[in-house]
């Protein structure tokens, strides 16, 4: 997942927002390693950006070794990058985040104070433009009780009844014929109407050439689906939890032949199979990775297909939902 290029003073303004969150950690101040306490600034936090065009999520973590302090952050698309500089006071928290994209040439300053178990603060950067964030710590997701699986539910049906776009008012350029959901350019993210927690996921997909898209779990966590056959293992590649998780081999047919999914999400922890080689086995996702809906982990959340890359076809989208305690 690529995401397109904004001006310089949009990408200031969403990172610097991102980036304040991280700057002022709070929560289990009496977290410990070997019966040393840490900052309460170290964690992973899930971040809301108050932006003048309207809210988007972030993340960040912040970890401590030897008493200094380092952290990475993700921002509202690319992928997670290391943040710099960071001090706390015990009471601000301040770190500067360097460029991302060539375009950028300037490091970005963030400030935020710990406030009631939140992180609440502001970003300041080139843009000249405070922008208002808070963070909350991130949930854990872990259970030791083993899923009870309910019925599958068949995603791609005889219309879109079931999905939404992203935007709207975006251009709509998917398209369900004899079982088959096409994007074809221009285009944008679809979203299920129907929310989901702990599922399995079967997913069909064929990708012509330079193809780009993904499957986002819950909305926030992103399975790339890439025309990457041939080429090393990577994060960002094809089988990759974007940003964070590598898969252990490259498994991906050639462009234009079918590939085969099969992923299983419980928590934050995934098990991503495709075509038949376990790639990623039962490992954490860190956070949310860059394009994600919204930054709430302890809610259930929709499938979405990305879009608004490159033409992608799917076939047999099929989610066996985790039953919950009342069914």
């Amino acid at each position: 997942m690529t995401r397109p290029m904004y001006s310089k003073t949009f990408c200031l303004v969403c990172f610097l927002a991102l980036i304040a969150a991280g700057c002022s950690g709070t929560g289990g101040s009496g977290e410990s390693i070997a019966g040393a306490k840490l900052s309460p600034v170290v964690g992973r936090w899930d971040v809301s950006v108050e932006d003048p065009g309207g809210a988007y999520p972030s993340w960040f973590e912040i970890q401590e070794q030897e008493g200094e302090l380092s952290g990475r952050f993700v921002g509202r698309f690319g992928s997670a990058r290391p943040i710099a500089d960071i001090r706390f006071d015990g009471e601000q928290l301040r770190f500067t985040l360097p460029p991302q994209y060539e375009r950028q040439t300037d490091d970005l300053l963030f400030i935020g104070r710990v406030a009631d178990q939140e992180i609440v603060g502001e970003t300041y950067g080139a843009s000249g433009q405070n922008i208002q964030f808070t963070a909350r710590r991130a949930p854990a997701l872990d259970s030791d009780a083993a899923p009870v699986w309910g019925q599958p539910i068949q995603l791609i049906r005889g219309d879109l009844s079931n999905w939404t776009l992203r935007n709207p008012e975006g251009p709509k350029g998917w398209t369900i014929k004899d079982g088959v959901l096409t994007n074809t350019p221009p285009s944008i993210d679809l979203i299920t109407t129907d929310k989901f927690g702990d599922f399995k996921l079967h997913v069909e997909f064929n990708m012509p050439p330079e193809s780009n898209s993904g499957v986002y779990l819950r909305g926030r966590y992103e399975v790339q689906i890439q025309d990457d056959y041939g080429k090393e293992p990577e994060s960002r590649r094809c089988g990759g939890i974007y940003g964070f998780l590598t898969p252990t081999k490259m498994a991906a047919k050639p462009p234009g032949e079918w590939n085969t999914y099969d992923i299983t999400l419980i928590g934050r922890r995934v098990t991503v199979v495709l075509n038949g080689e376990t790639i990623i086995d039962g490992v954490e996702i860190p956070g949310i990775t860059g394009g994600a809906l919204d930054s709430r982990e302890g809610e259930s959340g929709p499938l979405m297909l990305q879009g608004d890359h490159r033409a992608i076809r799917y076939r047999n989208l099929v989610l066996t939902p985790a039953q919950t305690k009342n069914e």
